[in-house]
């Protein structure tokens, strides 16, 4: 964070585990802001400019996939989603939604504050050795976060750029649901091969491909960024 310490704005309707994970985070070097439910979570996102947030799925008012949904139509903050149910439908729609992880309750405070760290250093990447990758109508730029699609900035969440840019820059080269799991969620991400599925679907959403590029399905194997 270039000496900058970060803010987490923690959002749950529990108070109790508001406070604990408060604690933890505060003694780990977070400044940290607790809301209660969804609206003031809303009000307080935009008035302290969070740099990482953790938002419960269940929240009065307005819920916490609500919440993010409201976030990503503005804002690229990494989001980790928090779920006491464990259930994969709530954590294939908060991925498909943009959340860069997500944590079932309960769980180790010592996993909370790895997982932090982890959103936070891909989000903020040192750029001093990376690049810009050009394709034919598309340009992935490490540095900014920024994917330019036929001359128009798209916007995607952390986990989906860096999806796409290590596809890109590994063009032609097949990767497995699991190899891609290792190397852009990270070999302690405790996800199934549904997480990889729902980015690739949401990338092409977005980008429907340019005249010699285009994200493949290798069937049976896995994905590929193919160019011609």
């Amino acid at each position: 964070m270039d000496g900058k310490i970060a803010r987490i704005l923690i959002v749950d309707d529990d108070p109790n585990i508001c406070e604990v994970i408060k604690m933890y985070l505060e003694n780990s070097g977070f400044a940290t802001r607790v809301c209660n439910d969804g609206r003031s979570a809303q009000d307080a996102f935009a008035e302290y400019k969070p740099d990482l947030v953790l938002l419960d799925i269940m929240l009065p008012n307005i819920d916490g996939i609500d919440v993010l949904k409201w976030i990503r139509k503005e804002h690229e903050t990494p989001v980790i989603m928090l779920t006491a149910k464990g259930e994969t439908f709530d954590k294939v729609l908060g991925l498909e939604l943009g959340a860069d992880d997500y944590m079932v309750k309960p769980f180790e405070p010592k996993e909370m504050i790895a997982r932090v760290k982890a959103v936070l250093r891909r989000f903020n990447t040192d750029s001093t050795s990376k690049e810009v990758l050009d394709f034919p109508e598309l340009n992935i730029d490490i540095n900014s976060y920024n994917v330019l699609y036929r001359g128009e900035e798209i916007k995607m969440p952390p986990k989906e750029f860096e999806l796409l840019y290590f596809l890109a820059n590994n063009k032609n080269r097949v990767f497995t649901r699991e190899q891609l799991l290792c190397e852009v969620w990270g070999y302690d991400y405790p996800g199934d091969s549904r997480t990889v599925d729902v980015h690739v679907k949401r990338l092409r959403e977005k980008l429907q491909g340019g005249p010699n590029w285009q994200i493949e399905t290798v069937w049976g194997v896995g994905y590929k960024f193919e160019v011609k």
